[in-house]
């Protein structure tokens, strides 16, 4: 009798939230999930390229893990810069203020342009020291080509983005998601032609996926630039693209929004990379795991991604519309679909975790260190997804000086330290490490939902 009362209770219970938010889930579902297919081109380049090598043995993989997870810092941050542009638009579409976009997105294309060239320039002097940082010789030897590669890529990956992000803000998310499918395609069958030399091509390794990966990105920076600038629905808005007029009150603007926000996914991937350059020093079989591991779930982070982008959309048209209340609700309703999403990855991770690692490779002992790592993936989840909507709603606010010092705290001065805690000094090795950034997710995700409130409360509260 007590069990029928609470499935009735609950069944209830859903039915009265899901009539609470029905409309924003279909909204945001709907700008969503071009943005998640989006931001998972990003996470399958480097996926792809695991895949790929990991076939070839752990040598390989492993300098792939170490390339990728050094870029990947220098990737974020990248990205980070570029969504300054989106809140911006997304702002002045919910005015009305057509002419301030196409303004925005000229001096926006500046910015990440002179971004991509600083951080080229940073990745390839990483490259220059990769072999002084006590790795092993023949993993260091492969990932320098490699990591120059992904260093030349970031060029035309950050003009793709200042379109993408301009397209997006404005609500057009479908062709940036169709040119991310088009180009992880190519990506896979350049990579395997080279990688392992079909077709009369060159057997060429490791630095087979590094061309391939650069050659994929000045193809999507091409075509995304071509189509937002040659599409009837955003000539409207590029009157004052067109015109130029470069103001440095504007670029201050982009670059408030922009910088915090690259700092904000900086911490947290910076604290995985260090992670990276710690289970190196544990040894290869232990860093191909991680690779294995860090690559499933930076593909589940980068589809809750999309969801806080969409979600930071929605937030940042309703407060241009003053409309407090429906963005609330809006951001709640990112928050449910986040959760869902999460819940069912982590339960895949938890039914399939000894599966998984034999698409990279053929290793057991590799293939059993990255299970539990899994494991330990999963559990980690719901606040990988949380902490990254949370971010988003709030950047669709323009708040991001105090969540990018929630970052920082959470993952740098405490997960980072505990990581080294439980892996060196107690002798928990790569598991240990992985706990200690689990946990900095857990704070993070926590802190960043009472902000989120605080801040969405404040405003109701205004109107």
């Amino acid at each position: 009798m007590l069990a029928f009362f609470y499935v009735d209770f609950y069944e209830k219970t859903m039915k009265q939230i899901y009539q609470k938010y029905r409309e924003h889930y279909r909204d945001n579902f709907y700008l969503a999930y071009p943005i998640v297919i989006s931001q998972l081109g990003h996470t399958l380049v480097g996926l792809s390229d695991s895949l790929i090598i990991g076939h070839t043995g752990k040598v390989p993989l492993a300098a792939v893990s170490l390339g990728n997870s050094m870029f990947t810092t220098f990737l974020v941050c990248g990205i980070g810069i570029s969504y300054g542009l989106t809140p911006l638009i997304a702002q002045a579409n919910g005015r009305g203020d057509k002419q301030s976009c196409g303004h925005l997105l000229g001096n926006s294309l500046l910015v990440n342009i002179v971004t991509g060239i600083l951080l080229c320039g940073i990745i390839l002097g990483c490259a220059h020291f990769i072999g002084y940082m006590g790795q092993e010789a023949g993993v260091a030897a492969q990932a320098k080509p490699f990591l120059i590669f992904l260093a030349i890529s970031m060029l035309p990956l950050m003009v793709f983005m200042t379109f993408k992000q301009f397209a997006e803000g404005l609500g057009f998310t479908k062709q940036a998601m169709n040119i991310s499918i088009i180009g992880n395609l190519l990506n896979i069958a350049i990579g395997v032609t080279l990688v392992f030399g079909l077709f009369g091509a060159p057997k060429m390794g490791v630095l087979g996926v590094g061309i391939a990966t650069l050659t994929d990105r000045i193809i999507m920076g091409i075509t995304m630039a071509w189509y937002v600038l040659r599409a009837k629905h955003f000539k409207p808005y590029l009157d004052t693209f067109r015109s130029g007029g470069y103001k440095w009150p504007t670029i201050k603007k982009i670059t408030g929004i922009g910088a915090p926000v690259a700092l904000q996914g900086v911490f947290e991937v910076s604290a995985f990379g260090g992670a990276a350059i710690l289970v190196g020093w544990i040894g290869a079989a232990e860093l191909a795991a991680h690779q294995i591991a860090i690559s499933l779930a930076s593909m589940t982070y980068m589809m809750a991604s999309g969801i806080s982008s969409a979600a930071g959309i929605r937030s940042g048209n309703n407060l241009g519309k003053k409309n407090f209340f429906g963005l609330r609700l809006s951001a709640i309703a990112s928050y449910h679909m986040v959760i869902v999403m999460m819940s069912i990855t982590a339960i895949l991770f938890l039914a399939f975790c000894n599966v998984l690692p034999r698409f990279y490779i053929s290793d057991p002992g590799v293939i059993a260190i990255a299970a539990q790592l899994i494991v330990i993936a999963a559990f980690f989840q719901l606040f990988d997804g949380t902490q990254v909507v949370g971010l988003g709603v709030l950047r669709g606010l323009g708040d991001v000086r105090l969540p990018t010092i929630i970052t920082f705290l959470a993952y740098w001065v405490l997960g980072l330290p505990i990581a080294w805690l439980l892996g060196f000094t107690l002798k928990f090795g790569v598991q240990g490490v992985w706990w200690g950034l689990s946990l900095g997710l857990m704070v993070a995700s926590v802190l960043l939902f009472f902000r989120f409130h605080y801040k969405t409360k404040k405003l109701e509260a205004t109107a």
